[in-house]
């Protein structure tokens, strides 16, 4: 599972970058219309359409905010909550920030950065073949995007599954998606360990293991996640990058020099800096 909330972001090179391109259509002023791949839930439905504005030279002080710097979501609720104006028709607060799935914030941030800087986004990938460093101008706007459709929730059948404290063997596992508040929870976990972090994370987003016990997982927590063999793991990640809506971050690259084919994350190292 990809996300943006590991970056640690450097003082904005300037504001005034390249005139947004396509990804949202413009309203008077700096704001735009995007649509989010999940929405947020309300009392009338689910609300999908949001406005943001460009980032202005309050942003910048968010992202060189000390008190910031060490919890990367709550970092990103604060700079989302700063530049959306509303979901659905209504203002959007920390609160309504912080209760959106983290497919949809990721994507805000990505839309947030492409109409303040423009879609183009210079990135370094390295073939794990031959070493060479090859230089590719990204397209913000080109990325694909999987809308939600229907159920939320991500089903894994585990091969090796969970044994509880009674012996018994439980692989049914079903997970909901993270969202703002489970990030903020987890910062430092996942800022002194990924793995560990990772491991904070989903077992926040247990819906069910089997009979396990609902007091049971939540009592748990990570350490279920923590005894799981490295294949269940990996079961969990592709299921999750198959089932999950959202930004598409996968690049399937030729290295130039030797011709092996690979796949690599998005390389986001500028992206909130137009250097």
């Amino acid at each position: 599972m990809t996300d943006l909330l590991n970056l640690t972001p450097p003082a904005l090179a300037g504001i005034d970058g390249p005139a947004p391109a396509a990804g949202g259509r413009a309203r008077p002023g700096r704001t735009f219309e995007v649509r989010l791949p999940v929405g947020l839930a309300g009392d009338d439905g689910v609300h999908r359409d949001a406005v943001i504005r460009k980032m202005t030279g309050r942003e910048e002080a968010i992202l060189a905010d000390r008190k910031f710097q060490r919890n990367g979501g709550k970092l990103v609720t604060e700079l989302l909550a700063a530049c959306t104006e509303s979901i659905g028709g209504q203002p959007a607060d920390r609160a309504a920030i912080r209760a959106m799935t983290s497919v949809d914030r990721n994507y805000l941030l990505i839309r947030l950065r492409a109409v303040t800087f423009g879609s183009e986004l210079e990135a370094r990938y390295t073939c794990p073949a031959c070493g060479h460093v090859e230089l590719v101008t990204e397209d913000l706007d080109e990325l694909p995007v999987r809308q939600a459709d229907g159920s939320m929730d991500c089903e894994v059948d585990l091969l090796d599954g969970y044994v509880d404290r009674d012996g018994e063997l439980h692989t049914d596992l079903r997970l909901r998606l993270p969202d703002g508040s489970d990030e903020e929870a987890v910062a430092s976990q996942m800022r002194d360990n990924a793995s560990t972090g990772k491991n904070a994370l989903l077992g926040r987003c247990i819906v069910s293991l089997g009979t396990v016990p609902r007091s049971r997982i939540e009592a748990m927590g990570s350490r279920i996640l923590a005894d799981l063999t490295l294949g269940d793991r990996r079961l969990i990640d592709r299921a999750l990058a198959e089932a999950a809506p959202g930004v598409d971050l996968t690049r399937n690259l030729e290295c130039p020099d030797c011709g092996h084919g690979y796949s690599a994350n998005l390389d986001l190292s500028n992206f909130l800096s137009l250097a």
